[in-house]
């Protein structure tokens, strides 16, 4: 049995997030595992490094399968190339050790948002951007960004539901970059809980516009309990950036 590793860019906007479900073929898993299947003439399950929501993007997405195949790599990138669809695409394919595993073998993971502080919105980037006119507080994002950095226990800015699962975390950075305009925010983890990034980067925008503090997210922080009050980014304007191994 052969076992490959694939780096995946995906565009998320008509897809229920990665991973596979029940009731709708409308995953970026569903798609790939499909044409896989047709190349291999075998059933294929993809392990994803993650799980991304319903809308987010992926700019290099690490997955892995096993297969009997014995086609070579250069021949599966093409036929990945030509039969998935144009918002999936499979950037490179190599073949690893069959111990390798796209996610419990995963050290961190980088998401970046990106927000248009314009007065208008760009029409060619609108689908990715989130457009908000807004004189951001950067010192105040930075505070509040702090405050999540390190170890901690995230049951206040996760949608899992308590199950007795550890919710403890280590955010490993968050850097908030601006450049014109364009905002971005970039958080790295060893590991992201179901909802985490977007409620993180939810909390960093809203100190930004000044209706939060670094005082008041710590508080929130502290009660291990829901946050409140915190609206979650928007989903087109996150991406899966960078996978380390």
């Amino acid at each position: 049995m052969r076992n490959f590793k694939i780096v995946i860019q995906y565009d998320g906007s008509r897809y229920k997030g990665f991973q596979l479900q029940r009731d709708t073929d409308l995953t970026v898993q569903a798609k790939i595992e499909a044409v896989l299947e047709k190349m291999t003439e075998e059933q294929v399950e993809i392990i994803g490094c993650d799980r991304t929501d319903v809308g987010v993007h992926a700019e290099n997405y690490v997955a892995s399968f096993k297969t009997e195949c014995t086609l070579s790599t250069a021949c599966m990138l093409d036929y990945l190339y030509e039969f998935l669809p144009e918002d999936i695409v499979v950037k490179s394919i190599e073949e690893v050790d069959e111990r390798f595993h796209a996610r419990y073998n995963v050290k961190a993971k980088t998401y970046e948002y990106t927000i248009n502080c314009g007065a208008q919105r760009n029409v060619f980037n609108r689908k990715y951007v989130h457009h908000m006119s807004e004189n951001f507080d950067l010192k105040s994002m930075n505070e509040v960004a702090a405050v999540f950095k390190g170890t901690h226990d995230f049951q206040s800015f996760t949608s899992l539901k308590p199950n007795g699962k550890s919710t403890m975390q280590t955010i490993n950075e968050i850097e908030i970059i601006q450049k014109g305009d364009i905002l971005q925010i970039r958080v790295t983890a060893d590991d992201f809980l179901l909802h985490m990034p977007r409620m993180i980067i939810g909390a960093i925008v809203e100190a930004g516009k000044g209706t939060i503090t670094a005082q008041q997210t710590q508080e929130v922080m502290d009660k291990k309990q829901r946050a409140t009050g915190y609206p979650m980014a928007k989903p087109k304007a996150l991406s899966l950036v960078e996978v380390k191994y």
